[in-house]
């Protein structure tokens, strides 16, 4: 059997069966009670492994699943040397979220990383400490804006609603997730000119660690025909 893994819930789940169901791929969900449960039909030899958005990307890293629906964020973000072990596979039009940097919109002289590299040096010079970005991603924050040159900042781990964090003076700045900008402006925050790091979107991903039986590749090249999925 090939094993999709899909989010087991939410509305990248949502999104997702439609998704699949527009091509002739049924997931169908346990009775109530059982979140986690459920199968695929209309297409043979097809398990389903319902999981969080974030375990997908480890799981086809792992070799654990075969296919999976998860965001590129997560991928780039969690799994070092992915390149090696996922494919990104399909972009699928939607769970869009752009990854940026964004800095309070008070800060009438910072409109660019630039900017932002000047202000985190005039602020350590001011406060004796290194300005302080809040994020999830890590990763992804640090190599963007060491690439830029930007300089002088600690990165601060959000564990929960990042854009508050500079509202709440635990942090001067953020690198987070955004799809309207509606909850940056309603924290009085603006994305830099330049501060786009990724453009995000869900994504049918292929596992590069998955091992094949003939069996399994058969059923895979089956799946793929029917979703359009290169597996070059």
């Amino acid at each position: 059997m090939i094993r999709l893994g899909l989010p087991s819930k939410g509305r990248l789940q949502e999104a997702a069966v439609d998704w699949l169901a527009a091509r002739g791929v049924i997931v169908e969900r346990a009775e109530e009670g059982r979140e986690y449960a459920g199968r695929v039909t209309g297409v043979e030899d097809v398990s389903l492994a319902l999981l969080s958005a974030a375990e997908i990307p480890q799981e086809l890293a792992a070799g654990r699943i075969h296919l999976g629906v998860t965001g590129e964020d997560l991928v780039r973000e969690t799994i070092p040397g992915w390149e090696a072990k996922i494919d990104l596979g399909l972009p699928l039009g939607f769970g869009h979220a752009d990854l940026v940097v964004a800095v309070p919109a008070v800060w009438l002289d910072v409109e660019t990383l630039h900017d932002l590299d000047a202000a985190a040096a005039q602020f350590r010079r001011a406060h004796g400490r290194r300005l302080r970005i809040a994020t999830k991603y890590h990763n992804l924050a640090r190599a963007f804006l060491a690439e830029r040159g930007v300089a002088d900042f600690q990165l601060v781990d959000s564990q929960g609603a990042t854009e508050a964090t500079a509202l709440h003076r635990t942090a001067e700045a953020i690198v987070d997730i955004t799809s309207s900008g509606e909850t940056l402006r309603a924290n009085h925050l603006k994305v830099l000119e330049d501060g786009l790091i990724l453009a995000s979107e869900a994504r049918l991903c292929r596992s590069l660690a998955a091992p094949l039986s003939p069996e399994q590749a058969t059923a895979l090249a089956r799946l793929a025909g029917r979703l359009d999925l290169p597996l070059n």
